[in-house]
C-alpha cells in the first residue's frame, strides 16, 4: 500500500528507485513498535515536528542575505548583487526558496537545488527538487551526477546538494525522521490516543456482564445502545441504566494512572531535542522558562546550535555560484536584538570603544547611512601612550615651565630635555621672563614685538540704503532778540624756562609773565 501511494502521483508519472525508497524509510517498513507508521510527509502531522520545522525553516528564510567579497582583509559588498538572491525562480521569492531548502534538509536530510543556466553559463534560475525523487550516483570515472524521476540526468556542476548528517563514504545525508522514527511513532500514538480518548467522551472501555445467555444479535444491540448513550464528547459523563442484572466492568487504564500527560510532555521535549530547538520556543512552558534571562539564553542557544550549522552549509554551497572569492552571508544580528535600552547600551559601548561607527549602528537599526558616519572614534584615554606620547609631553612641559621660570634659557632647557625648538609669538607673559632681562626703567620694552605689517584682503562691501521720504512741517518759533555783553579779561603770556643737566634731567624751572 505504501509503495503504491509513493509511486502513484496525480497527473505525473514517477519512477521510484530502490535508493529513493530506502531514503524514505528504513527498508520498506515505516511501522514503529508503537503500532503507528511514520514517513517524512506524515511526520509533519505531529504537532511538535511541524512546529520545529516551521520555526527553523521560516527563521532562516526570513533572514536578510547579501553577497560580499574580501579585499585586503576587509569585507565589502559584492556588486552587482546576484539576481537569484531576490528571485531564485519564476514566481518564487527568496523566502519561499530557502524555506523549501530547509524543509528538505530537516525532513529528508538532503536538499537538491537545480541550477538553470543560459548559453553563457550565467545563472538564470534555481529550482528546489523533491528530494524523494533524486538519486545520487557516480559514473565510471568517479564523478557525481544526479538522476531526477529516474529519467532526467543532472551533472554535478548544475546541482546544489546540501546534506544534513552524512556518514563517511555515503552520497546522501541521513534523514532524522527515519533515524528517530520510534520517538516520532510514540508521539503520534499519544496524539491519536488523546484524540480517541476525548472523542469518546473520556470513557474507558470495559465489559458488560449479563446473567443468562444472549444471542449474538442481542449482545450487539446491548453494546450499540450503551455506546449511543455514552460515546462522544457531548455525551460524556451521562448516567446510564443497565437492565436485567447487567453490570459494567472497566478494562481500560485510567489516563492519570498511565501518566498520559507526562508521557506526552516527554514526547514533545524529545522531539524538540532531536531538532535542537528550545522547548519554550515552540510553546512548551516550564517553571522559569519564560524569564527574561531564560528567553535570551534560549535565543542564543537556538542561533548557535540550531541555525548556524544550517546557515554555514547553505552559505558555503550557494557561494560557489559567485565568481572569485565572493560569498553570501545571512545577517543574524536581528535575532539577538534586545529591547531599545539594551541595544542603545550596546551601541554606546561599541561607539566609545571604536569598533562601531555611526553608520554601523544605523544599518543595524535599518536606517540609511549619513555622510561622515563611517569614521571610527575613540576617547583620548584609549589612545596608545607610545603612539600619542601625551603623558611624556605633559611631564616635559611642566619641567620646562619650572626651569624657564627659574631663570634658565628656554633654548637650553629644550635641548636638555631633548625637545624640539618651537617658534614663539614674541609676546610671552612676564612670569616666564628671566628677571635679569627686565628693564626696571622701561619694562614695557619686553613686550615690544616690533612693527608687523598685516595685510587683509577684505571684499568690497556694497550697502544699498533706501532714503526714506519724510515730510515734516517746519515749526514757527518766535524768539525775542537778545543782547549779550561779554567782558574778556586781559590776556597775559607766561614764559617757562627749563634748565637740565648733562644727562637731560630737569634741574630748575623758571616762569615769568610777559606784559
Amino acid at each position: 500500500m505504501i509503495i503504491d501511494r509513493l509511486t502513484k502521483r496525480a497527473d505525473e508519472e514517477r519512477a521510484i528507485s530502490f535508493q529513493s525508497l530506502f531514503a524514505l524509510g528504513d527498508g520498506y517498513t515505516f511501522t514503529t513498535n508503537s503500532g503507528t507508521y511514520v514517513t517524512q510527509d506524515d511526520s509533519l502531522k505531529i504537532g511538535t515536528v511541524y512546529a520545529c520545522v516551521r520555526l527553523i525553516a521560516d527563521t532562516i528564510a526570513s533572514l536578510p542575505v547579501d553577497s560580499y567579497i574580501r579585499q585586503d582583509g576587509v569585507r565589502l559588498q559584492y556588486r552587482p548583487r546576484p539576481v537569484w538572491l531576490d528571485a531564485p525562480d519564476i514566481g518564487v521569492t527568496k523566502d519561499d526558496h530557502f524555506q523549501q531548502v530547509l524543509v528538505s534538509l530537516l525532513l529528508n536530510g538532503n536538499s537538491f537545488t537545480r541550477i538553470i543556466r543560459d548559453e553563457e553559463g550565467e545563472v538564470l534560475a534555481l529550482s528546489v527538487l523533491n528530494p524523494q525523487f533524486v538519486e545520487v550516483r557516480r559514473d565510471n570515472n568517479g564523478r557525481l551526477f544526479y538522476v531526477y524521476s529516474a529519467r532526467d540526468r543532472i551533472e554535478d556542476v548544475d546541482m546544489i546538494h546540501i546534506k544534513d548528517l552524512c556518514l563517511p563514504g555515503e552520497l546522501r545525508g541521513k534523514s532524522r525522521i527515519d533515524l528517530v522514527k520510534e520517538n516520532l511513532g510514540l508521539a503520534r500514538a499519544l496524539e491519536e490516543f488523546a484524540a480517541r480518548f476525548f472523542g469518546q467522551g473520556s470513557q474507558t472501555s470495559g465489559i458488560i456482564q449479563f446473567p443468562g445467555n444472549l444471542s449474538r444479535e442481542q449482545a450487539k444491540n446491548l453494546v450499540d445502545a450503551f455506546e449511543d448513550g455514552h460515546k462522544g464528547l457531548r455525551r460524556s459523563h451521562r448516567p446510564g441504566i443497565l437492565f436485567g442484572g447487567a453490570t459494567f466492568e472497566k478494562t481500560g487504564v485510567n489516563p492519570n494512572e498511565s501518566q498520559f500527560i507526562e508521557s506526552r510532555q516527554f514526547a514533545v521535549e524529545e522531539i524538540a531535542r532531536i531538532f535542537r530547538v528550545p522547548p519554550s520556543m515552540i510553546g512548551v512552558t516550564t517553571p522559569g522558562a519564560m524569564s527574561y534571562a531564560s528567553v535570551e539564553a534560549n535565543q542564543l542557544a537556538f542561533l548557535q546550535h540550531s541555525l548556524v550549522p544550517y546557515l554555514s552549509k547553505v552559505e558555503a554551497e550557494y557561494s560557489v555560484l559567485l565568481a572569485g572569492r565572493a560569498f553570501i552571508r545571512f545577517t543574524t544580528a536581528g535575532l539577538l536584538r534586545g529591547d531599545i535600552a539594551a541595544r542603545n547600551a550596546s551601541y554606546a559601548q561599541g561607539l566609545n570603544n571604536g569598533y562601531m561607527s555611526v553608520n554601523d549602528v544605523r544599518r543595524l537599526e535599518d536606517m540609511s547611512p549619513i555622510q561622515g558616519g563611517d569614521v571610527y572614534r575613540v576617547p583620548l584615554t584609549n589612545i596608545d601612550i607610545n603612539a600619542a606620547n601625551l603623558a611624556d609631553m605633559d611631564r616635559k612641559s611642566a619641567i620646562v615651565q619650572r626651569l624657564v621660570a627659574s631663570g634658565f634659557q628656554p633654548a637650553a632647557v629644550l635641548k636638555a630635555l631633548d625637545m624640539p625648538e618651537i617658534e614663539h609669538t614674541g609676546v610671552p607673559t612676564s612670569a616666564l621672563q628671566p628677571v635679569a632681562s627686565i628693564n626696571p626703567i622701561a619694562p614695557a620694552t619686553v613686550y615690544d614685538a616690533g612693527t608687523r605689517e598685516l595685510n587683509l584682503n577684505m571684499p568690497e562691501q556694497i550697502f544699498h540704503v533706501s532714503t526714506p521720504n519724510v515730510h515734516v512741517d517746519a515749526p514757527i518759533v518766535n524768539v525775542p532778540e537778545t543782547v549779550v555783553n561779554v567782558k574778556m579779561p586781559e590776556q597775559r603770556t607766561v614764559v617757562r624756562t627749563v634748565e637740565r643737566d648733562a644727562d637731560g634731567r630737569i634741574l630748575h624751572i623758571t616762569e615769568r609773565v610777559d606784559d
